[in-house]
């Protein structure tokens, strides 16, 4: 420091990245730093900053004379380390996880602060952690998602999928959906149609796209949510054949990235010729919107168990009983109910809820040279 009218100022202190403490433009030793420290009123700002190495340059320092140290003062530093918040924030932004279990794991000694080794220490002991703590609990909400894929025969395959969450609010999550996503990604590169027989073991043997587990995407998911996730639920549609269109809808989507919602449903349509088969995708998206919103059971009424309509009818025949109408009149009032009955339950039967006037869906189909082959519908809480 130096006295100029009356005030005292500082002399900025410079760095040129060497982590070299310097007097006067040039190389001091400690004893020389120690002099011109104990010879001021004020300690030096500039000294009180973290210091990396010093140069013990005998010479260098013999040059520059105790007034002249004392008029020019320089310090330079090395860049300091982040801080033990600054990574734990940075490893909470990569896995999600909460704070104290981020803090743990850069405190383990096999870590070191490391930020790549303590996202690998939370995936073996964060997750297994949390997943024990949340099992057993009841996982009600959750995402439906589906995926459309082009075959290798030049056909389709479509996979419909339901993941379960404890709450609505971890299942309009970023994390969530994207894992919802990633599973419904991986059924439709299976080549297997309808119902997978064990969920379980084809989320733990599947990969995603870039070859990570599914398991291992899971526990991710759960390490960061602190919730119950469970996939409960995974369907693959094929197209027949190659005049054949796969469509989905998407109801109520989490997000504009994802197709996954809290109902989702796939349609399967079949042209009569190759021209029509290009109206063929549209229609479909139409009738899969239907799906969603109309709730069928049954394709046709060629498709209902024999059973439920056996039961049916015996329901229809114990009303008639007493009005002592003629067999033949009871026949067919039984059968004019059996159409109703197939008109709630079963696709073609149903008034399409799209198309305007709401005409019956197997007249929408014939008027286009179309036929439904199949259909799948999934939908939360159901």
């Amino acid at each position: 420091k130096r006295k100029k009218r009356g005030k005292r100022e500082t002399k900025a202190a410079r760095t040129d990245g060497t982590g070299t403490i310097m007097l006067n433009r040039a190389p001091c030793t400690l004893t020389s730093l120690s002099r011109i420290v104990s010879s001021t009123r004020t300690f030096p700002r500039a000294a009180a900053r973290p210091v990396s190495q010093v140069y013990l340059d005998q010479s260098a320092a013999a040059s520059a004379s105790s007034e002249q140290c004392r008029q020019r003062f320089y310090c330079t530093t090395s860049p300091a380390r982040a801080s033990t918040a600054q990574l734990v924030k940075q490893l909470r932004e990569l896995t999600g996880a909460p704070m104290m279990e981020c803090k743990k794991a850069l405190s383990d000694p096999e870590v070191g602060n490391d930020v790549q080794k303590a996202k690998e220490w939370l995936r073996k002991h964060g997750s297994a952690k949390a997943s024990s703590k949340v099992a057993g609990r009841e996982a009600n909400e959750g995402l439906v998602g589906i995926q459309i894929s082009n075959a290798g025969d030049g056909g389709q395959v479509a996979s419909l999928v339901k993941v379960a969450s404890e709450t609505d609010f971890a299942s309009r999550s970023d994390v969530f959906s994207t894992f919802v996503q990633e599973v419904a990604n991986a059924a439709a590169a299976v080549d297997r149609v309808d119902a997978l027989p064990d969920v379980a073991k084809f989320v733990d043997e599947s990969q995603n796209a870039e070859g990570k587990r599914l398991t291992e995407l899971l526990n991710d998911a759960i390490l960061s949510i602190r919730e119950n996730l469970q996939v409960e639920s995974i369907h693959v549609l094929k197209t027949s054949s190659t005049k054949s269109v796969l469509a989905g809808y998407v109801h109520g989507r989490a997000s504009p990235d994802v197709s996954c919602g809290s109902s989702a449903a796939l349609v399967e349509l079949e042209a009569a010729t190759d021209e029509g088969r290009g109206e063929a995708g549209d229609a479909a998206k139409k009738l899969a919107m239907h799906v969603v919103a109309a709730k069928p059971q049954y394709l046709n009424p060629e498709s209902v168990p024999e059973d439920v309509i056996s039961k049916e009818k015996a329901i229809l025949m114990e009303k008639m009983q007493g009005t002592n109408k003629p067999p033949e009149i009871l026949e067919k009032i039984i059968t004019g109910q059996l159409r109703k009955f197939y008109e709630g339950i079963c696709l073609t039967e149903q008034s399409h809820l799209i198309e305007e006037g709401n005409p019956k869906v197997s007249k929408v189909l014939e008027g286009l040279g179309l036929e439904a082959k199949n259909y799948k519908l999934l939908a939360m809480g159901k």
